[in-house]
């Protein structure tokens, strides 16, 4: 046995600054709840958004129920979070009128579960006409990445702020830095990593996507087809629950509004519509059904209008790898190759990759 005081090396306890959690070994919980509430609110209340002409601003965070840990198991940290914010926002447009319009922003589940960019955000008015609708788009189309970014912010906080020294130097490390290297929530790309993908011009491009528990590898499709048809009608095709089920075969639900989801294929194919332009643009979250848990891609259509053909250019962002030839394959034949027999737009069929 180990006796004091004698130098016997087994004794580390008394000359250790990690004394009383050798190795970081047990389990240790940091409450990041208090600290939450109060950096949120910071982060959020009093929030401004303003361009061309418009300016709304972060009136208070109404409520803001939920939790937040730091866990410590072996050396490992472990986040977790969970919160339901509703906002309350304010809205004026600067050149037109002096009116002020309220309403609210409602983040239902800000979690380690979600990826930043799939956070579900909700705009909401509290009296509709034709001013406080344009705010309501303002808040949705620009208003949301503002927010997106403050939670990304907080989030980043948690993980490299608040759980400074949570993991205890070992002997002989009392100097180093002890506040691990931590990506951004949910994901292994930062949001500008993602951005610059986007605009990437390569027809198939790669890069790491977190999902729950492992790393997807991702690519992008992009196609080009022509349809014998004006722009309305191949738009409507792809929005309108009766032509939906015409040409799938199945029974379509549709809700064609900014936020409104989608299901086809018997519930194969679920998404949400996230921007809708009429004869123009369809931008939708899209996955397949048997895609790992929570992972969605982003789908772009839109639509030229020529003479007689109109030109429908896609690009599919976020494709796990593995199902990328399939993907290209299946959007011939379930949907641009039946379009055109169900519809009469055309039989030829032709893409750029």
């Amino acid at each position: 046995m180990a006796k004091w005081g004698e130098g016997d090396p087994r004794w580390i306890v008394e000359e250790r600054p990690d004394a009383t959690n050798v190795n970081n070994w047990h389990w240790t919980e940091k409450n990041a709840t208090p600290w939450s509430k109060e950096r949120l609110a910071q982060l959020l209340n009093g929030l401004k958004i303003e361009k061309e002409g418009v300016e709304c601003i972060v009136d208070t965070l109404d409520s803001c129920t939920g939790e937040a840990t730091v866990n410590n198991r072996k050396g490992k940290l472990i986040f977790f979070y969970e919160w339901n914010l509703v906002l309350k926002w304010t809205g004026k447009l600067l050149n037109n009128s002096t009116l002020e319009h309220k309403g609210k922003i409602t983040i239902p589940n800000l979690s380690e579960e979600n990826e930043i960019d799939d956070v579900e955000i909700t705009i909401t008015i509290d009296e509709s006409n034709d001013e406080s609708e344009n705010l309501k788009q303002f808040m949705y189309n620009i208003g949301r990445d503002v927010v997106r970014k403050q939670l990304a912010l907080y989030i980043k906080e948690l993980k490299e702020e608040y759980s400074r020294n949570l993991i205890l130097p070992k002997k002989g490390e009392e100097n180093a830095i002890t506040t691990p290297k931590v990506k951004q929530p949910g994901s292994s790309i930062t949001a500008e990593a993602n951005l610059n993908n986007a605009k990437s011009a390569l027809t198939s491009e790669t890069s790491p996507r977190s999902t729950v528990g492992c790393k997807l590898e991702v690519k992008t499709l992009r196609m080009t087809e022509e349809f014998q048809c004006n722009a309305n009608d191949l738009y409507n095709a792809l929005t309108k629950a009766e032509m939906l089920t015409a040409f799938t075969r199945t029974p379509a639900k549709v809700d064609a509004s900014r936020g409104g989801e989608f299901v086809l294929y018997g519930g194969s194919v679920q998404g949400k519509f996230e921007e809708l332009v009429p004869e123009k643009k369809i931008k939708q979250t899209w996955r397949l059904k048997n895609w790992p848990s929570g992972h969605f891609s982003e789908v772009v259509i839109e639509f030229e209008e020529s003479k007689n053909t109109t030109k429908m250019t896609l690009k599919q962002s976020g494709i796990p790898a593995s199902e990328f030839d399939a993907m290209r394959a299946n959007w011939h034949r379930y949907y641009w190759h039946s379009i055109k027999q169900t519809f009469g737009f055309g039989s030829n069929i032709s893409d750029i990759f």
